[in-house]
């Protein structure tokens, strides 16, 4: 895919959201009433309490760029999850729930979306994009897609797009709790209609792919009270030295450039600002002041050599110790996706027990096809119920519109509770 048409695929969304407005202060879990200012939802706590899905802040907020929805009311929310580490941290998202009764037999369900790549900086958060004015996504016509099917919509930020903070980028093991507990935090809000019994879809593509499989592998054992009965995960980068490999240099190494400062904000005792020239450290700046585009445009065809002191190569990067002895490699290769995984009855760490639609371009251009090829295997090899669809005719962004179609019938048959038809 030129970059050319990379930025057309993201203007298609771009002209399709608005106004805020401003909360309290410390994290007193799952308020009275959703009566938070805008500025409010994105304060971090100065001390995060509560159990993951509680509901820190909410507000009454309107979708105004995303197109053609049936009537809904919708919230957004700060609510408590966990990073990577374990530790309890606060997060930001968007609540949607038709107001139209469900009619088509339990309990209305809730797809919880991981988002597309956004960008790291503050006013990049999908939260703000759908409110406030797309910048230059084009997830929009996908999600009033799942809210016109009558489902609620609980999308969540990722982790770190608080003020001040910067965005986990493709940190699956923190932006996959998140993705669970906002659909927790949709089943808290005043004045929702959402009940316990709800179930869970999961979808994402792209950063969003890699976020949902986490979600999935993590679901069982972080998330037991939620009935997830499917996730869809679409052009995934699923190892994440497979992809920072390709993107060295490339057209898309803003991508990298993105997964290297997200890495920093999660691991800060790992080396990394001595390691930096003039050149790294406003790189660094780059990265959390920009959005998608613009970081494509400031990185384009940009080396990681070029930004460090000793002009390390990756190779040298993943060799880095830090204090504990752990590698910088090491962190990497823990956030793959497909290790120590099986189906409900397995022995896995990660135990997946609904189906999973996998799903990515024949044209895929900016990651590389084979990590996500091995996922799949793995999946069908452990004993969980996988498919994969590769067959669209379509490079990385276009596949998500490409796919929507497969996507929502997806969802319909997992919510209609209907037979899964395993691709293995």
């Amino acid at each position: 895919m030129k970059i050319a048409s990379v930025l057309a695929a993201l203007s298609l969304g771009a002209a399709i959201a608005v106004a805020p407005a401003l909360v309290a202060e410390t994290a007193a879990a799952d308020p009275a009433g959703c009566t938070a200012g805008e500025a409010d939802i994105y304060k971090p706590p100065a001390r995060v309490s509560g159990n993951p899905g509680d509901i820190l802040a909410c507000r009454p907020t309107t979708l105004s760029f995303v197109p053609n929805l049936q009537p809904y009311k919708a919230w957004k929310v700060q609510y408590v999850t966990t990073d990577a580490k374990g530790a309890r941290v606060a997060a930001s998202g968007t609540v949607a729930i038709p107001t139209a009764a469900w009619t088509k037999g339990g309990s209305r369900p809730t797809l919880a979306y991981a988002p597309f790549t956004h960008g790291s900086g503050s006013s990049c958060s999908l939260s703000k994009q759908m409110t406030t004015g797309f910048q230059d996504q084009f997830e929009a016509p996908n999600l009033s897609g799942y809210v016109n099917e009558g489902w609620a919509l609980a999308a969540t930020d990722g982790v770190g797009y608080l003020d001040g903070q910067t965005h986990y980028y493709v940190n699956g093991k923190a932006n996959g709790p998140a993705t669970l507990d906002i659909a927790r935090a949709a089943k808290k809000i005043p004045g929702g209609t959402l009940t316990a019994d709800s179930r869970v879809g999961i979808s994402g593509y792209s950063e969003g792919g890699n976020t949902a499989g986490w979600a999935a592998q993590l679901a069982a054992s972080y998330a037991p009270d939620l009935d997830v009965v499917g996730v869809a995960s679409g052009g995934i980068p699923a190892n994440l030295k497979a992809a920072a490999k390709q993107l060295n240099g490339s057209f898309f190494a803003g991508f990298l450039a993105d997964t290297l400062i997200g890495l920093k904000a999660q691991y800060p005792e790992m080396p990394f600002d001595e390691l930096m020239n003039d050149a790294g450290r406003k790189a660094e700046k780059d990265v959390k002041s920009n959005c998608l585009i613009g970081t494509l445009m400031v990185f384009l065809g940009a080396k990681v050599e070029n930004f460090s002191t000793d002009k390390l190569t990756l190779e040298q990067l993943y060799a880095i110790k830090g204090p504990g002895g752990q590698t910088w490699g090491q962190i990497a290769d823990s956030l793959n996706l497909g290790v120590d995984v099986g189906g409900p009855a397995s022995a896995a760490k990660y135990k997946v027990g609904f189906p999973v639609f996998l799903y990515r371009g024949w044209a895929e251009e900016i990651l590389p096809h084979e990590p996500m090829d091995a996922l799949h295997k793995t999946y069908c090899q452990t004993g969980i119920q996988s498919t994969y669809k590769i067959s669209y005719p379509l490079e990385h962004a276009t596949t998500m519109y490409g796919a929507a179609g497969d996507v929502l019938n997806f969802f319909r048959d997992r919510f209609a509770a209907k037979p899964f038809q395993k691709g293995c």
